[in-house]
């Protein structure tokens, strides 16, 4: 009962049918109560998304497996503390960490959620040293920006790793194997003389119920000729027996006991008794621990019934009239036709595919069915024929070890060529993902490109593209990668929340509009979506709904840092400062990398002039982002506005060649020149900078002011004209207005006014 309760479970689990998995573990568990069981419940409640009801199951339990599962449930419901615990007893410090390196990357992952950076990295390496092919662990470390180079990672020791694990598995299922072979032999042993005395017994009962004609050979009609299994016709040829001679004059068992002359019917049922309770005393025998049930019925049928390569004695069944026969002659059915060598090969087939603490029940199932299936032709082999070689059918087992043995040298040669080509795939992979969280943008498209194209063109490998371009701040680009993306997986929603910042950069309402509503529709439960309708209600300047569709995305996922720091985006035009630096702090305290959220900050501090905590703030996002033009400016601004012009001139150089299509760190210059009043410099800069911006109305109005400054008013009129043609906020406007109202007024005067 609970091998079929235990099978149901996971068959049920197997087909999605949680509810159903549910319940049967339930009546599992009530009736066979065991901590492993319980497992299983809770491994079903986890399935089905309900986390805190495998809490409770689990909570106080020793095994380790329950103790992962019970960190996963406090992992999924935020109690980190619990979560460590469990997979680190306080009271047990050298106590192993369970499910190797799966229990090392969720420890890593708790870790980093607490802020304790050197030890998340420390497990995410022991997990990747175990398991090289466990991506997830790369993945965090590139996040942590802690990841080796992925030639290192995913490199020849990696492919010795993957086969030692394949080879541990098989040596395993090699040693099962031979357990089952000693076990056969042992009994095989112990039955001979059983079988012996079986046979005398029921050979001299055999002679006296056979029919005889004078010449005392048994005489089977044409009705006895045929034998029928399931509905097929079989025919009978006459072979030789070859213990007929180790007989003597005595012959061997007929299959039928009841058999008449002139063409009486078979009693299938009382042949079936001699071979068949041999077979069973073999299977019902004593067995050892952990041999598989089904395996045993696989050993037991072979030794009795196809003990290598024989010839069959069968019934005469000439068509045209009865035949005579002699009962030296009466021998067995060939039965290699059912237990043939494909079937001996399934053995070995199964015994290498079935792993360590996999359930045997379904497989004790099928060979149940299978011997059953047989038809009587099989049962009714003579007893004497495998009597004859009780040694054959270990040979055979001896055989299939041997090839598997032998054939292990072609598999391990195919093992290793698979591992270093899945392994070659995740150094692309692994050193463009790496590269990309480095932010080392042209580098990883360059490796990116390595792929072939159909891993090119998969919808993860051209998310990661487009995000990359959208750190180049090409847009374009960005969005030519994204919507590949979209088509090559409209079911994926990796990396559409960036996708949704570059329509709104691009200020494609329509088609940002458009995939916030095909995203709700995909999963209204994904914090992507939420972020894809908050950037289309913020483009619309909405930024009230915009933050309460962000907010949506934080409640779904508290630990999805990009909706944390797009709230604070949203504090931030909302004027709410407060609110904005919780919510940049949130998102740093998921991921301490994310330097949109030190930018933010920064930009925060510079609005309220606290200019050492401006500084402080660029430069961590600086440090994190080395390359983003955008934070280099803001840095150069927040030392100029703290007086250091030379430090500030500095990045804004870095700043112009990090991005010459930024016109940011051109402009930011021209003003750290006027500062300095190196006025012809600053007019070289914007004339330069109105071939890449030459509809900005900054550029004229600044060019306006340099004028007015050398007075030089009609120049200076001119280009405060153009800015206001190019229609300017209105805060802009307003500035522009008062500068040409005071166009004839000198700086000291203006200063001092």
């Amino acid at each position: 009962m609970e091998v079929i309760l235990a099978d149901c479970v996971h068959h049920s689990l197997r087909h999605f049918m949680y509810r159903n998995a549910i319940f049967m573990c339930e009546r599992l568990c009530s009736e066979f109560p065991s901590e492993t069981n319980m497992q299983l419940l809770a491994g079903c409640f986890l399935h089905n998304n309900q986390a805190y009801a495998a809490y409770h199951i689990l909570k106080g339990t020793q095994m380790a497996q329950s103790r992962y599962l019970f960190a996963i449930s406090c992992f999924q419901m935020d109690l980190l503390h619990e979560a460590e615990a469990a997979l680190c007893p306080p009271n047990e410090p050298g106590a192993e960490i369970p499910n190797g390196a799966a229990g090392h990357y969720l420890l890593g992952l708790i870790y980093r959620y607490t802020d304790r950076r050197r030890s998340a990295i420390q497990h995410f390496q022991q997990a990747l040293s175990i398991d090289p092919l466990m991506w997830c662990a790369y993945e965090e470390l590139c996040i942590l920006g802690a990841a080796e180079d992925a030639s290192s990672v995913f490199g020849e020791a990696a492919v010795l790793s993957i086969q030692k694990q394949y080879l541990h598995h098989r040596s395993e299922n090699l040693q099962t194997l031979n357990d089952d072979l000693n076990s056969a032999s042992a009994r095989n042993n112990n039955s001979d003389e059983v079988r012996t005395r079986q046979l005398k017994h029921t050979q001299s009962n055999n002679l006296r119920d056979i029919p005889t004609n004078y010449q005392g050979t048994v005489n089977l009609g044409g009705a006895a000729s045929q034998i029928v299994n399931g509905g097929s016709n079989i025919s009978f040829y006459n072979t030789p027996s070859p213990v007929a001679a180790q007989l003597s004059a005595i012959a061997p068992p007929p299959l039928c006991r009841n058999t008449q002359q002139n063409g009486s019917s078979i009693n299938s049922l009382g042949a079936d008794s001699c071979s068949r309770s041999t077979v069973n005393s073999i299977i019902q025998a004593p067995r050892r621990k952990f041999v598989d049930e089904g395996k045993l019925r696989k050993i037991s049928g072979r030794l009795f019934s196809d003990s290598g390569p024989r010839r069959s004695s069968r019934l005469a069944g000439e068509a045209v009239a009865n035949t005579n026969v002699s009962a030296a002659n009466n021998g067995t059915t060939n039965s290699t036709k059912y237990l043939g060598g494909s079937k001996l090969n399934s053995i070995t087939l199964r015994s290498m595919a079935v792993r360590k603490g996999q359930s045997f029940a379904n497989e004790n199932i099928d060979e149940g069915i299978q011997n059953e299936a047989f038809d009587d032709s099989r049962s009714n082999a003579s007893l004497s024929v495998s009597s004859s070689s009780p040694s054959s059918g270990n040979r055979t087992l001896e055989q299939e070890a041997t090839k598997s043995v032998g054939g292990s040298l072609t598999n391990d040669a195919k093992i290793i060529n698979g591992a270093s080509e899945i392994l070659g795939l995740l150094r692309i992979l692994g050193e463009g993902h790496r590269l990309s969280c480095l932010f080392r943008c042209q580098d990883a498209l360059d490796v990116y490109l390595k792929l072939p194209y159909k891993h090119y063109s998969t919808g993860w490998v051209l998310s990661q593209v487009g995000k990359v371009y959208f750190e180049l701040v090409d847009y374009l680009e960005a969005d030519r990668a994204f919507s590949l993306a979209r088509h090559a997986s409209p079911h994926s929603l990796e990396g559409m929340d960036v996708y949704s910042t570059v329509l709104y950069h691009l200020k494609e309402d329509m088609k940002l509009s458009y995939l916030a509503q095909e995203l709700i529709s995909t999963d209204r439960l994904a914090p992507q979506s939420w972020c894809a309708m908050g950037n289309c209600y913020s483009l619309q300047k909405d930024h009230e709904t915009a933050l309460k569709n962000f907010q949506r995305a934080v409640q779904l996922n508290p630990r999805f840092a990009y909706a944390h720091t797009l709230c604070g985006h949203e504090y931030v035009a909302l004027e709410d400062f407060e609110n904005g630096i919780q919510s940049y702090q949130s998102a740093l305290r998921v991921d301490s990398r994310h330097y949109n959220s030190w930018y933010g900050l920064g930009m925060i501090y510079l609005r309220q002039e606290k200019l050492e905590f401006s500084e402080h703030h660029f430069r961590m996002a600086f440090q994190i982002n080395p390359r983003s033009s955008v934070v280099m400016s803001y840095l150069g601004t927040s030392l100029h506005a703290l007086k250091r012009s030379e430090d500030a001139m500095m990045m804004m150089e870095k700043a112009i060649l990090a991005d010459k299509k930024n016109p940011l760190p051109m402009y930011q210059k021209a003003n750290i020149l006027i500062s300095l009043e190196r006025f012809d410099e600053a007019l070289q800069v914007l004339e330069e900078l109105k071939e890449y911006a030459p509809r900005e109305s900054s550029v004229y109005a600044l060019m306006g002011k340099i004028y007015k400054r050398r007075y030089m008013h009609e120049k200076a009129m001119l280009n405060f004209g153009l800015a206001l043609d190019l229609k300017p906020s209105a805060a802009d406007v307003a500035t522009i207005k008062a500068a040409i109202e005071k166009l004839h007024v000198p700086d000291e005067i203006e200063d001092n006014l």
